[in-house]
């Protein structure tokens, strides 16, 4: 019968073994699926763009003859157009090569009978310059709809603006007109003999609500350093940009009307010629491309010394071409730019990124080029009349190794930073995703939790363990572990809407707290050693001595609080807080590294107190009796015994403890100000990785670059949690091989 007992317990251990092993592998296979579904995600932050060849057609016959200006087509590359000298405008099937349909440009100018120039002005709008001088806009605009089939249908659809035509006399080059809603519009002719008129046309409304118009008129009358190449005005009509043959780019402020101010003249290409300019969305930054194929993205910095002044200063460089840059157009979508040299040579680049994403190749070079309106798709018109058409595939072209951890010259910065701002109100917002700020952020909340809860919890552990009378030790340490239990959400309450405010009120005497309490102590401990001996509360407070420390810390608040006041009048005249930012230049927000501290370190001493207690109570009570019977006294047994031998256990704790700091979520995002700021100052705020996550999780959509860099930050806990717990466990081995295994 004992035997078949035997069997069976043993029977019983070896099921218990494979389950425990069974259950232990499916944690890890847990653990490692959890990481390759979110690495799964962020991958495709990394992949190579693609450009699909969609057609390559001919020019239609009937079309061999004209005079192109513009070419455009539609998101579905089905449909492309052309706009001609006479003011045609011609529809082309991609898939056949087969002209569709020819649309005359509706209320043309009176007497006008063709076009000098057309302009894209925005994704559909054209500015036509025409033979008399008269500038009109049109808009040539594609719509999609599903058939019953499943098939998509394209239509196509051509209209006059209803802002009218902005007159114009004398023999020109080019013109660039630009409405500004309700105010009028101002136009700029690009002149013979490098001449450059704008022409401001004012709308002004009396208090009986009549409108009377106004035209004023002026000449840039600033020396040239050479002959104009390239001109290029903003959207706002506010600043005209002009690159000189001797590798100049200059740049006037035109918003008032009858004032030209030279703000710049720039040397941006040495002595190649500027041969291509445009302005990238937004319109802050502008691209430059010369002759020997230098290509340069420049905007407006404040000038140390200059006060508010601006100057233009080079802030990304592009991948260089080969021959001279003809051509660049800017993506309606974003920061990217496509240019083209004179060999055919296209090069898709990313500005704030500086990512090469596409270099296309044609067999001729290129004449014309064109974006649809939603920029994923290309078209090229080339020297023989053949027009080439990509479906553009560039998920996130502002994603790179340099703009996730290095710093970037965002536009409106003054040097380039790190920064993340994933989101604004405008279209054309430059995204600024720099991880950088949030792993400061992450490693700056966790330093200082642990700075605050590390001493107290090891303290707490090892008098709890060696000090306290065993009855006193029974509900104390279970009353501690139900710490733990407190949501976090409920600590991250309390920090930002009670504790933050408190501190606000007397920081002063919270910093005096931590000198005037300790001292407290360190005097009452000195006076507690010279008495007890002969004092009869000896036996009855052993163990238990710490109730006596209890009033002394009361004491020492209420002296600090007090002091505190004193402290902040006679030395800070009256406001701390001012003195810091007068005086050191130092913000102070409510929500603080300090409150983190607090609050962070009280979700973390359970953790620690718990773990390192039970390693230090589990020291074999020999090796202390050994101690004890040799002459050492009790603190030199806990210090010099008790702890080196609990040492892998202790140091397991503060691992835990690390790792619980790292990844806390809700705490950090309640307590902080979640401003995502690189300060080492005890007086600023923070933004951690899993806040981060968790504030713009919400807002990202589906699959978007910011959806992506949010599961690469997961990516990045999860490995900086691996690599601090594998280093930890090598290093708590070694403890263990260097103290004993206990």
């Amino acid at each position: 019968m004992k035997k078949n007992y035997t069997q069976a317990s043993r029977r019983r251990d070896r099921l218990a073994e494979l389950l425990i092993r069974i259950c232990g592998l499916f944690v890890i296979v847990a653990v490692v699926w959890i990481l390759v579904m979110i690495t799964r995600v962020a991958l495709p932050l990394f992949y190579s763009p693609k450009a699909t060849s969609i057609a390559s057609i001919s020019l239609p016959v009937e079309l061999k003859q004209s005079r192109l200006l513009s070419i455009g087509i539609d998101e579905t590359q089905q449909e492309l157009f052309s706009l001609d000298g006479k003011g045609l405008v011609h529809f082309i099937d991609t898939r056949g090569g087969t002209l569709k349909e020819s649309v005359p440009v509706p209320d043309p100018p009176p007497g006008a009978r063709t076009v000098v120039s057309a302009e894209l002005v925005s994704k559909s709008l054209y500015n036509l310059l025409w033979d008399t001088g008269v500038v009109s806009s049109v808009k040539i605009a594609f719509s999609s709809t599903r058939s019953e089939s499943g098939n998509t249908i394209v239509s196509h659809e051509v209209s006059a603006d209803p802002e009218g035509f902005f007159p114009g006399s004398g023999a020109f080059k080019r013109s660039f007109v630009r409405t500004i809603e309700g105010k009028g519009a101002v136009r700029v002719d690009q002149l013979e003999s490098d001449r450059i008129r704008v022409t401001w046309r004012s709308k002004e409304t009396d208090l009986f609500g009549n409108e009377k118009a106004t035209t004023s008129s002026s000449e840039i009358q600033d020396p040239l350093p050479a002959a104009i190449t390239a001109v290029v005005l903003d959207h706002a009509g506010h600043y005209l940009y002009a690159g000189t043959r001797n590798g100049q780019l200059m740049r006037w402020d035109i918003s008032e009307p009858g004032e030209i101010r030279l703000l710049d003249s720039t040397a941006v290409t040495g002595n190649s010629p500027v041969t291509a300019l445009n302005l990238v969305l937004g319109d802050i930054s502008v691209a430059v491309g010369d002759g020997k194929g230098g290509y340069t993205a420049w905007f407006p910095v404040t000038a140390a010394g200059s006060g508010e002044g601006k100057q233009l200063v080079r802030t990304h460089v592009l991948r260089p071409h080969t021959g001279t840059v003809s051509a660049i157009l800017p993506s309606p979508r974003d920061k990217s730019l496509v240019s083209v040299n004179d060999q055919g040579v296209i090069h898709i680049d990313h500005v704030t990124s500086e990512r090469n994403l596409l270099t296309l190749k044609g067999a001729k070079p290129v004449a014309m080029l064109a974006l649809s309106a939603q920029g994923n798709s290309l078209c090229s018109l080339d020297t023989a009349g053949n027009f080439a058409v990509w479906r553009l595939e560039i998920p996130h072209p502002e994603v790179s190794l340099g703009t996730l951890f290095g710093k970037v010259w965002y536009e409106g910065y003054d040097r380039p930073e790190y920064v993340w701002q994933s989101s604004a109100a405008n279209d054309d917002f430059e995204p600024k995703m720099s991880l950088v700020p949030l792993i400061f952020g992450t490693l700056k909340a966790t330093a200082f939790a642990m700075l605050f809860a590390v001493p107290l919890a090891l303290l707490g552990a090892l008098y709890t363990s060696q000090f306290m009378a065993p009855r006193l030790k029974s509900r104390i340490k279970p009353a501690v572990e139900i710490m733990a239990a407190i949501p976090s959400v409920v600590v991250g309450f309390l920090a930002g809407l009670w504790l933050a405010p408190l501190i606000d009120k007397v920081v002063l005497a919270f910093f005096l707290s931590f000198i005037i309490i300790p001292v407290m102590l360190l005097v009452t401990i000195f006076f507690w050693r010279l008495i007890k001996t002969a004092s009869p509360l000896e036996r009855r407070l052993r163990g238990k001595e710490f109730i006596v420390l209890i009033p002394i810390v009361l004491v020492g608040t209420w002296l600090a609080y007090l002091l505190g006041g004193i402290v902040e009048v006679q030395v800070f005249g009256g406001d701390f807080k001012q003195w810091l930012y007068s005086v050191l230049g130092i913000r102070y927000d409510q929500r603080n590294s300090m409150i983190i501290a607090v609050a962070l370190g009280f979700a973390v001493i359970p953790l620690i107190f718990t773990i390192a207690e039970d390693a230090l109570s589990n020291v074999p009570r020999n090796l202390t009796a050994a101690s004890l019977a040799l002459g050492a006294s009790r603190w030199q047994t806990a210090w010099r015994v008790v702890l080196p031998s609990a040492l892998p256990g202790v140091f397991s704790a503060v691992m835990i403890g690390f790792g619980r700091a790292v990844g806390e979520t809700m705490i950090v995002l309640m307590a902080t100000g979640n401003t995502p700021i690189m300060s080492g100052s005890i007086f600023n705020g923070l933004r951690s990785l899993s806040a981060n996550i968790a504030v713009e999780i919400p807002e990202a959509s589906l699959n978007g670059s910011l959806y992506r860099v949010l599961f690469l930050s997961a990516v990045l806990l999860f490995i900086f949690t691996f690599i601090i717990n594998t280093v930890a466990e090598a290093l708590r081995q070694r403890f263990r091989r260097k103290y004993g295994r206990y």
